[in-house]
């Protein structure tokens, strides 16, 4: 087993023959689902700066692995490298307070982002090698998150619950 090929393509989900984006986008949704489960009783402010600490360091190893699958498919934005979906749906959840149900918003609100890539996430994907392959995610998943983050005001504004 090739780790690297392990980690760039969300333990194989990117082999998916329907929508490896999505497929990534799931495996990332379920990562994050069991880290909040396992630091469960830690302090939310604690958590979410270790959560934001976290996704910001896996951005350079997810571009030097974008760069990895680039040379070695040599075809540009290998469709099965998906680890840019998985940073990319991380970063649409930075400081949201956890729910299954924002995890859920943010899954369908990132995946809109990523596909309808807004500026400047579709001009930045024409970048070469992994830069090319992670920012157009990342830029998708900050766009989400903004949104996620009015979307926590709004509920909470009007005492709607998010479970």
């Amino acid at each position: 087993m090739n780790i690297r090929e392990f980690l760039y393509t969300g333990f194989y989900s990117g082999y998916s023959p329907v929508a490896p984006g999505t497929a990534g986008t799931l495996v990332a949704m379920a990562i994050y689902i069991l880290i909040n489960f396992l630091f469960e009783g830690i302090d939310p402010e604690i958590f979410q700066l270790g959560y934001f600490v976290f996704v910001m360091a896996a951005i350079f190893p997810s571009v030097r692995l974008g760069d990895y699958a680039e040379k070695n498919c040599k075809v540009k934005d290998p469709q099965h490298v998906v680890i840019d979906e998985i940073i990319g749906y991380w970063i649409s959840l930075l400081f949201v307070p956890f729910s299954i149900s924002a995890a859920l918003l943010a899954f369908v609100l990132f995946r809109i982002f990523d596909i309808v890539k807004p500026f400047p996430a579709n001009q930045l994907q024409s970048l070469s090698g992994g830069l090319g392959i992670v920012i157009d995610d990342v830029i998708a998943g900050f766009y989400a998150c903004v949104l996620m983050h009015i979307a926590v005001y709004f509920f909470d504004y009007y005492n709607i619950l998010l479970p």
